[in-house]
């Protein structure tokens, strides 16, 4: 396995950089973007739309709002992967009414199993203010846990800010 967790903020670059990232990596292989999101409505369609173009034909998706430890367990050894994002997950999967510690145990196996290369993208969410609601407090504590699991089973840790990468756990 080598996966880096590439953390940040809303539009802070944390995608492009996860993408330019595989893009160097996939010599001589397609690289695969591991999409959680859903288009419940009009402008999260074209978000989605706007991101595919923003990819080109080059890249492969593979839509996985639930299940993506078998969207992960079904990655070629040699590949390259971006998942974006895990926030959108841990959302689909608190929407669903879903057990997000199994879940997110889970992940943790297929994410240690996984013998493609990877970047995990998610949303730091804990930075700013005490969400108003338990959902969201929720969703915030959650987030947290998950960043915290990850960050200690992949092999290095990004945080993107302003477009600017700051490496917190190296590679070894």
């Amino acid at each position: 396995m080598t996966a880096t967790l590439v953390l940040g903020g809303a539009r802070s670059g944390k995608s492009a950089f996860a993408q330019r990232a595989a893009e160097g990596a996939a010599i001589g292989a397609r690289p695969v973007l591991i999409a959680t999101g859903q288009a419940f409505d009009d402008e999260m369609a074209e978000r989605i739309a706007r991101h595919q173009a923003d990819r080109g034909d080059s890249w492969m998706t593979v839509e996985a709002p639930l299940d993506l430890s078998a969207a992960l367990a079904a990655l070629p050894a040699d590949g390259v992967a971006v998942v974006d994002c895990l926030t959108l997950w841990l959302s689909n999967l608190m929407l669903a009414d879903q057990d997000v510690a199994t879940a997110t145990g889970a992940l943790l196996k297929a994410v240690s199993a996984c013998e493609a290369r990877l970047w995990l993208v998610s949303n730091e969410v804990g930075l700013g203010i005490v969400p108003e609601t338990p959902l969201g407090r929720r969703f915030r504590d959650e987030a947290g846990r998950l960043h915290q699991d990850l960050a200690r089973a992949v092999d290095e840790v990004f945080f993107i800010a302003a477009g600017l990468p700051l490496r917190l756990k190296p590679a070894a």
